[in-house]
């Protein structure tokens, strides 16, 4: 489903630098300069568009990038944050209080999962885990407490695809805010355009693109991006998850060839998945027919950027994981660690890395083995040679 084309919104955007250069000026400074004592109050208070204050407040790199986010993301506004956790917790302390209650998707990022687990307990907010592909079983958690849903478009580590359309209309069903983490799908999906109220993204991983920034992005309507702001009680502002300035110039320079980026990966993705299917290997893949959420994904994604950059290989135990991962570093094919969306694959095993802050039991139940290999995989010219040099490593260690 495609109702805006993200790539050509981002390219409609135009700054000029401050001496008519095409990238635009970095304001380098924590503090800003006024000529008039009231024009300091009026910024202070909110009512004077286009002034700066301080750096925590806005700057206008952090502007100049949640611009060209939102125009990605077809929401209202946007808010960038120093990281994707910053977005995250930010947003479900905005949307929550003590007493409240939120329904997630019981296969989310670690760090997620540790915050609405261990934290937000300490302030009187519950998380029911559910598995997000049955929207009976979401309806059914929802309470009176209920405030918020939350998933991940692409789940990490299983890949398993939220229904954003059917979460949507169940939301509004029951005056409930659906948050959504978009951060394996740039381009390829636009939960704002299904009905998402939310959209967070680890500016991180494929949209810096180039494994040397840490960052996130809240995007919504343009009442609550400025409640985050809000002086008094926003999140963003009283926390304090600031992204510098320097980064945020990095990360919009990086944003322009995300578009093409994204093809590449999923096309890469997609011919190691269908390629090493055919071996008999045990592949998770959004872009194969015997995904369990491929019909969904179909209905939800953008087709000219497929299904994605990442998928999983279950090798069986965790010594044949590490052993592979070893191997294939060490024939330079990619780098054993964490994070995702680099020029080079990168893998890990998500049961003692990324998600090792869900108990062992809980993995378990959710379907994440001990052998499981999360691929990121990387933008490689020749694919099928990449291919040959994976199957070459699997062969040694017998895992084909």
């Amino acid at each position: 489903m495609k109702t805006h084309k993200p790539a050509d919104q981002i390219q409609d955007l135009q700054y000029f630098g401050e001496f008519g250069g095409v990238n635009p000026s970095i304001s380098d400074s924590s503090t800003y300069t006024f000529l008039s004592a009231k024009t300091m109050f009026d910024t202070f208070e909110g009512n004077a568009e286009g002034c700066y204050l301080y750096s925590r407040h806005s700057t206008p790199s952090n502007l100049y990038l949640g611009q060209a986010l939102a125009a990605m993301e077809n929401s209202e506004a946007a808010n960038v944050t120093a990281s994707g956790m910053g977005a995250i917790t930010s947003v479900l302390l905005q949307l929550c209080q003590s007493g409240d209650e939120i329904v997630s998707s019981r296969t989310i990022y670690g760090g997620t999962y540790a915050f609405m687990k261990n934290f937000l307990p300490k302030l009187n907010i519950q998380t029911q885990f559910v598995d997000i592909t049955k929207i009976d079983k979401v309806e059914a958690s929802i309470t009176e407490n209920t405030k918020v849903i939350y998933c991940e478009t692409i789940s990490n580590p299983l890949l398993e695809i939220a229904d954003i359309q059917e979460l949507a209309k169940l939301s509004k069903k029951h005056n409930l805010k659906l948050v959504v983490d978009n951060t394996f799908s740039p381009f390829i999906v636009s939960p704002i355009d299904l009905g998402a109220d939310v959209v967070i993204h680890s500016l991180t991983k494929f949209i810096n693109g180039s494994s040397d920034a840490v960052g996130g992005v809240i995007c919504g309507t343009q009442e609550f991006i400025d409640d985050l702001r809000n002086v008094n009680n926003g999140a963003c502002m009283l926390l304090g998850p600031t992204m510098d300035s320097l980064r945020s110039a990095s990360i919009l320079k990086n944003l322009r060839t995300l578009h093409i980026r994204m093809k590449q990966h999923s096309k890469n993705a997609e011919y190691l998945a269908q390629a090493f299917q055919k071996d008999g290997l045990k592949v998770v893949y959004p872009g194969l027919e015997n995904h369990s959420g491929h019909l969904a994904m179909k209905n939800l994604y953008n087709a000219e950027y497929g299904f994605g950059g990442m998928m999983t290989i279950d090798v069986g135990s965790l010594d044949k994981a590490n052993a592979l991962m070893e191997l294939m570093q060490m024939k330079n094919l990619g780098y054993l660690a964490v994070s995702l969306g680099f020029y080079k694959t990168l893998f890990s095993a998500p049961g003692t890395s990324t998600s090792s802050e869900i108990p062992v039991e809980e993995q378990k139940e959710m379907g994440l083995s001990d052998g499981l290999i999360r691929f990121s995989i990387g933008l490689d010219n020749d694919i099928e040679r990449t291919y040959q040099k994976m199957k070459e490593c699997m062969i040694e260690l017998n895992i084909l």
